[in-house]
């Protein structure tokens, strides 16, 4: 997965083929406090939603990540939960990798 640091930035996937499949856009890049981005992972860019990722350092040197997932509502009452629903999944697989990568 490539995050191209920057507004405007693309983040895809690079299959060991190659093939690069896009994923989302970056809205805000604000290292080390925030970074935003328009998630259409298989979906047309018209229907991306709103990721924003938030890093709080605290005083006892960790940080607190607080991310919020929008936008579920411009997809309409049917196909929004049901992406929300999918995506939700996708967050609780990923996330844990995410933390054991942080401890190490």
């Amino acid at each position: 997965m490539v995050f191209e640091p920057r507004v405007g930035g693309r983040i895809f996937e690079r299959t060991t083929g190659g093939e690069e499949i896009e994923w989302g856009e970056i809205t805000l890049w604000d290292p080390p406090n925030r970074v935003a981005y328009l998630w259409h992972i298989s979906a047309d860019r018209s229907d991306a939603t709103d990721v924003e990722i938030v890093f709080k350092q605290l005083g006892d040197y960790s940080t607190r990540v607080d991310i919020e997932h929008r936008g579920w509502e411009r997809l309409g009452a049917v196909k929004g939960p049901t992406w929300r629903d999918a995506n939700r999944s996708g967050w609780n697989g990923v996330l844990p990798y995410y933390v054991a990568a942080c401890l190490n």
